[in-house]
């Protein structure tokens, strides 16, 4: 249940209890299936509670963060899947003859509330949803202070002012105003939009879970049904979902392996479908996702899966197509640009004599995965830190032929390909603490 509350991390407002529309198909089949979502809506917030939750505004009352979690059959694993708010997708609900209605999967709150986005979930998907949970943005805000507390972690300092997100490098222990401030950040200087701000949610789950498990606040049933009954104050349910389900699913959740737990997004397939009335949009990757909920339905891991995740030969960290590289040999910046890398051909001022050895990929701070990337065009060549370079990537030739190999950037991987929990867990100790009493007061800045 833990998991189930943090999983709705993001924006969120006006918690109410619904009843799903598919309530007539029941519970049971092949394994249980709880559709988490969190509500972007200002309403009832005073002026002084929006400046303290940073989340100024006009809300949609919409569905702002979705989540699907899958817990197997036989309580051995658990696979989370974050369902990103713009994708396109077809409504439930649509009669006879009447056209088919279609938009952003985060409108179906504001059209039907709980009940049409669970049943477009499940037309969307092809899965039956059992239980539906959803808070707001105080809800999770208390749920955090309650829980004494959420760990955030980043390798390199991240700052939104839309969401009021300052915080170094490390790991932090963030009380839920400075949690919600992590969650809901998309546009960090790192890895903008919903993508990465999904993945930073996943983590957050995913080390509370952990916390908490080692903890013992999942390690029995009256543990575990203290936990219930303390996140029952700020997370609601449908009609379906008592407290001995969530407090059945809790324990299950609470004695999972780390190896048994998948975080996952749906796989895109168009980042940027502009639609008439509709604005920008995300598509899924048809075959990818069509495998993703194949797997789910028949009780099997996501993880390792090639349908849902394909391997590349040649993979990048990040796209080509987005930094600058500076090559000091015409026909190697040749060959890399007809590969995808934006090049800036600085043959003119090479060295006369080439140095002994393979290409040198020196890199400015901060651009670690761009230089990965230019390495893995250049098979064989040396990363160099360079403090003095200015933001981008530099190659110098040496007098090794060069081999120039096409590589594969696949934005899915980097944000968003299933993995289990400890690939996302935080690994480096606390550097601060800013959650020691629940509920204290985070300064503006919320840097650490």
């Amino acid at each position: 249940m833990t998991l189930l509350t943090a999983l709705s991390c993001g924006s969120f407002v006006g918690s109410q209890a619904v009843s799903a529309a598919s309530a007539s198909a029941g519970g049971g089949g092949r394994g249980t299936n709880i559709l988490v979502v969190g509500i972007d809506s200002r309403a009832g917030l005073s002026a002084a509670e929006k400046r303290r939750l940073h989340v100024g505004g006009k809300g949609c009352n919409c569905t702002d963060v979705m989540m699907l979690v899958h817990l197997s059959r036989n309580r051995q694993r658990a696979s989370i899947v974050s369902i990103p708010r713009d994708s396109y997708v077809e409504y439930a609900g649509t009669t006879d003859g009447a056209p088919a209605r279609k938009g952003k999967i985060n409108s179906a709150f504001a059209l039907g509330g709980g009940p049409l986005t669970v049943a477009t979930v499940e037309k969307a998907t092809g899965l039956r949803i059992d239980h539906y949970l959803q808070t707001d943005f105080t809800g999770f805000e208390r749920t955090v202070n309650n829980l004494g507390g959420a760990t955030v972690c980043t390798d390199t300092p991240l700052k939104d002012e839309n969401s009021g997100l300052d915080i170094g490098a490390g790991r932090h222990l963030a009380d839920g105003n400075r949690a919600l401030r992590y969650v809901r950040a998309r546009h960090v200087n790192l890895r903008p939009g919903d993508l990465g701000r999904v993945r930073r949610q996943q983590r957050v789950v995913n080390d509370l879970l952990a916390r908490l498990t080692a903890e013992g606040a999942l390690a029995g049933p009256i543990s575990t049904a203290r936990t219930v009954r303390t996140l029952l104050k700020t997370v609601r349910t449908d009609a379906r979902t008592g407290l001995d389900d969530l407090v059945r699913i809790g324990w299950a959740l609470g004695h999972l392996r780390s190896d048994r737990t998948e975080f996952a997004t749906v796989p895109i397939r168009l980042f940027d479908h502009r639609v008439p009335g509709v604005g920008s949009t995300l598509v899924w990757d048809e075959a990818r996702s069509a495998a993703l909920w194949d797997a789910l339905g028949a009780d099997r891991p996501i993880t390792g899966d090639t349908r849902i995740q394909p391997v590349a030969e040649n993979p990048a960290p990040t796209d080509p197509a987005r930094f600058t590289v500076h090559v000091d040999d015409a026909d190697v910046a040749a060959a890399l640009r007809g590969n995808g890398f934006v090049v800036t051909d600085t043959s003119a001022a090479a060295p006369p004599a080439r140095p002994a050895g393979p290409p040198v990929v020196r890199y400015a701070p901060g651009q670690e995965e761009n230089a990965a990337t230019v390495a893995a065009a250049l098979p064989g060549a040396r990363l160099r830190s360079d403090p003095e370079l200015d933001g981008f990537v530099e190659v110098a030739v040496g007098s090794r032929p060069v081999q120039v190999k096409a590589v594969t950037f696949d934005r899915n991987v980097a944000d968003g390909a299933p993995v289990t929990a400890e690939r996302l867990r935080c690994a480096e100790a606390p550097v601060a603490a800013g959650a020691a009493r629940p509920g204290s007061a985070v300064p503006p800045s919320g840097r650490r």
